[in-house]
């Protein structure tokens, strides 16, 4: 018998989040641990008229590609890939990973050298969504690696995903409607300001946001969700910023990541582990150096890092600013094959002001 919580999960990305439509055809992604979300979302999607079908991963494939791959083979892109992302009208990646350290020891400039080839697919990725061609949406499912990596037990984590998710409200959907509502106060307020400046520990960083569109995300491509983002103007940062958790990529784990931008890029670069790491990405291509998001978290819920970007980017009282890509939709013109979320902690001393007027302090918008 399937998990109440787990129904009502798939219910939410199926009709809120992704809003199938009778005909859409539609990726369901995630590994074969993930088996009882992906089944309940695939009968939901069946019964919607949709036309689900399934990538499932198994653990390992993509260290043993890494390790063996040719340079040839690591910048082959399929033809099957490039059809795909053109086609598909909803996305559903579930992470669920076995073992979230296997690509440790992988050589990151393989990495590199294979997310540059497919570039243009995530670049199409991108476009068809600003143009909402194509609905997507990434969620996660408890595993036992997960429930490690946030030092919990399987069920504490599992009642911690759930719980964050909302699933168990009165009206789930409801729930995040005026999740919604809620935010468009915070994006209404941030849409009026041109340059954020702000302070932390070891932080003092200024970036433009003029022109741009900042976003309200309520559970539509993040689920858990709770966040308000932008693209910073792409020559405008300014300063450094030290961030609170460690940045976690492609399976790799970086710790204490330091950036020093001058004129919007990255111009200094420091990790007490994983450093390398760190510079084979940023070197990735010219706009993996540049800042290609700027977001607020606004989850008050979601409370403690967890090791798992999802979760962690959503913590309320926290910042995130990707280097890499920006979204089209934020009228962001930073074009890259990276995009790294990194999380700056502001709950204790942390300041941001919008046009030299303080609007955030200690984790929380005034005056709202």
């Amino acid at each position: 018998m399937i998990d109440k919580r787990l129904e009502n999960l798939a219910t939410i990305l199926t009709r809120y989040s992704l809003n199938l439509k009778k005909n859409d055809l539609f990726v369901i992604s995630g590994s074969h641990l993930a088996a009882p979300l992906i089944k309940e979302v695939y009968r939901q999607a069946i019964k919607m008229g949709a036309h689900p079908f399934t990538h499932i991963g198994i653990d390992g494939l993509a260290e043993i590609y890494y390790q063996h791959s040719s340079d040839q083979q690591l910048k082959y892109v399929s033809p099957l890939s490039k059809f795909e992302i053109e086609q598909i009208d909803a996305s559903l990646s579930i992470i669920s990973p076995e073992n979230t350290r296997n690509m440790t020891n992988i050589d990151p400039k393989k990495q590199a050298i294979s997310n540059t080839a497919h570039h243009q697919i995530h670049q199409t990725f991108l476009e068809r969504a600003a143009k909402k061609e194509l609905r997507w949406c990434i969620t996660l499912y408890p595993t036992q690696s997960s429930a490690q990596d946030a030092e919990m037990s399987l069920a504490d984590y599992e009642d911690f995903v759930f719980n964050a998710a909302h699933v168990q409200a009165k009206d789930p959907i409801q729930y995040w409607q005026t999740v919604h509502t809620e935010q468009e106060k915070i994006r209404k307020l941030l849409s009026t300001k041109k340059n954020l400046h702000v302070l932390a520990k070891d932080t003092d960083l200024r970036v433009s946001v003029a022109g741009r569109t900042w976003i309200n995300c309520s559970g539509k491509e993040n689920f858990p969700d709770g966040e308000v983002f932008t693209g910073p103007v792409e020559t405008s940062a300014e300063g450094y910023i030290s961030y609170s958790f460690p940045g976690s990529y492609n399976g790799r784990e970086v710790n204490d990541i330091k950036l020093w931008f001058k004129k919007g890029v990255v111009v200094k670069a420091e990790a007490s582990k994983g450093e390398q790491f760190l510079h084979a990405m940023l070197a990735m291509d010219p706009g993996a150096k540049r800042l290609g998001e700027f977001a607020f978290g606004t989850n008050y819920g979601v409370k403690d890092y967890t090791k798992n970007t999802l979760f962690d980017e959503k913590i309320g009282g926290t910042i995130h600013l990707a280097v890499g890509s920006g979204y089209p939709e934020t009228r962001s013109k930073n074009i890259s094959s990276l995009h790294w979320d990194m999380v700056c902690d502001l709950r204790k001393n942390g300041e941001v002001y919008a046009d030299d007027e303080l609007i955030y302090k200690n984790g929380r918008f005034l005056n709202l």
